[in-house]
């Protein structure tokens, strides 16, 4: 008589086995999946098919046919193609997106900070702000600043002038246009190498702190490079540049740059938005760093801003910048509101203008989607790799 050791696992059926058992649902669910993708995809194609409507990426270099009001590349109705109205677009939502992040940060670390301030008219204008723009509707906020204010200005032969050569009326900010006859690479140039020893003198400088203990004016110095040097080039007669001012016609703007109605609502309209909860993120953020922080800065003879500054925002970073991130997606996402007020994005070019001409709606949408899924993981994995490197580290 055998008898089966004590430590071997009793043989199961495999219709039991809960590790071939698993493998089997997931290769179900797997194939389901599958199945409804292409099922969706043929009822998609036959639906085109019966409406007579052609599928595939042909129109891609077609005539486009249409003007766009803003556009940061060569762009013409009669040349170009709606491959052209797309890199327009794109590069007109990146350049919302961009500068919106940029601003809403600033602010939103202001509207933060002063939110704990001891000063009670300050704390209580900064509390204000936050209540009442982040419970207010963001497409309600851009009609508001489109109609209500920029639509208000003066008109043409009204226009308001600014000193510096702008002027201001209902089409929009009109400014001087800078032409570079000769030498504007080297202007570029100059701007790159300020940019490069300024953050060469970074590193150099936080390499010295952990070092020495001893601190450099870093900012300062970025930006006398960043002034200086272009400043020199200028002075050395190197660069030519010529001035073209807007001037004030009875019907017209001649000259000048002009900067649309609608871009200024949407950046303002997205900029004061997520600087609202941009900062009670930042004062959660303070909030979470212990006061006794605070306390050993001061016994160290800190003041006030420099403990703000170089013990507290370092440690809040850790708390602020998960939700911070979640903002940033928020406002390019938001951009895509700018058909609201008529600013040619990439929805509104793309998905509403050259989707109504083509009658390409799935590849015009996924082609948006893409679009918009790329630039979100791009700013995440940005996010991601910044919190990494102010995450503590442990030993």
């Amino acid at each position: 008589m055998s008898v089966t050791p004590a430590s071997e696992p009793p043989k199961v059926s495999p219709l039991y086995d809960p590790k071939i058992r698993s493998i089997a649902y997931q290769v179900l669910l797997c194939a389901f999946v599958v199945g409804l993708i292409g099922f969706a995809i043929k009822n998609a194609a036959d639906n085109l098919a019966r409406a007579k409507i052609a599928s595939g990426f042909g129109f891609w270099n077609n005539l486009a046919g249409f003007d766009i009001s803003q556009h940061l590349i060569p762009y013409s109705s009669v040349t170009s193609t709606y491959g052209d109205a797309f890199w327009v677009g794109l590069l007109n939502t990146l350049l919302v997106a961009v500068l919106g992040i940029i601003l809403a940060t600033v602010l939103g670390f202001g509207v933060g900070i002063a939110r704990l301030s001891k000063n009670y008219l300050v704390s209580r204008i900064a509390n204000g702000y936050v209540e009442i723009i982040r419970n207010l509707p963001l497409l309600l906020q851009l009609l508001f600043w489109y109609n209500a204010v920029l639509k208000a200005l003066p008109q043409v032969r009204d226009s308001v002038a600014i000193p510096g050569g702008l002027l201001l009326n209902n089409r929009g900010l009109f400014l001087p246009a800078f032409t570079f006859n000769y030498g504007g690479q080297l202007l570029l140039g100059a701007i790159g190498a300020a940019i490069v020893g300024g953050l060469a003198f970074r590193f150099w400088a936080k390499r010295q702190q952990i070092t020495t203990g001893k601190q450099y004016p870093t900012f300062l110095v970025f930006l006398g490079l960043l002034i200086g040097l272009p400043f020199l080039v200028l002075l050395a007669g190197q660069v030519s540049v010529s001035v073209a001012y807007p001037e004030a016609s009875r019907f017209n703007i001649r000259g000048g740059t002009e900067i649309l109605p609608e871009f200024v609502a949407l950046l303002l309209g997205l900029v004061i938005y997520t600087a609202a909860f941009i900062g009670e993120v930042v004062r959660a953020g303070i909030l979470a760093v212990s006061k006794g922080q605070t306390e050993a800065a001061n016994a160290l003879g800190l003041r006030g801003g420099p403990t703000l500054r170089l013990v507290v925002i370092p440690q809040a970073m850790r708390v602020i910048i998960p939700p911070l991130t979640n903002q940033y997606l928020n406002l390019t996402k938001n951009s895509s509101l700018a058909v609201a007020v008529g600013y040619p994005d990439l929805v509104q070019i793309f998905t509403g203008t050259v989707l109504n001409q083509t009658n390409q709606a799935v590849e015009v949408v996924v082609i948006t989607m893409a679009v918009y899924l790329t630039i979100s993981l791009v700013t995440s994995i940005g996010m991601n790799w910044y919190n990494s490197r102010k995450a503590l580290v442990e030993r």
